[in-house]
């Protein structure tokens, strides 16, 4: 799950609904599953350039739902996570022509 708070708040809707995004690298990338605006694997979310978002992912299985900013609701939920690897690594990444600060990341098994 990634987000893009370049386009969080642009005025095209179907270019904002492409803030919050999932891929699953090496058979699932970005091309495959996120380029049908309004699909299963992206939405819209209320977020900005130059400010602090605070993220919180719950795995359960093949689920992922992620947590913006301390809201109660969920901002995207994967319910079917593509690929076949039950265990990997955490990506922190910033795409080209951006900067991007990260704290405070915690994994916790529950």
């Amino acid at each position: 799950m990634y987000l893009r708070p370049k386009v969080g708040r642009s005025p095209n809707a179907i270019v904002r609904n492409q803030a919050v995004q999932y891929y699953s690298y090496p058979d699932y990338k970005m091309d495959k599953i996120n380029r049908t605006s309004g699909g299963p694997f992206e939405t819209s979310a209320d977020i900005g350039l130059n400010e602090w978002i605070t993220m919180r992912i719950e795995v359960k299985g093949q689920q992922a739902t992620l947590y913006l900013n301390d809201e109660k609701e969920p901002a995207l939920t994967i319910k079917n996570m593509k690929g076949t690897l039950k265990s990997g690594a955490i990506g922190l990444w910033v795409d080209i022509g951006t900067e991007g600060y990260f704290k405070d990341l915690k994994v916790t098994k529950r």
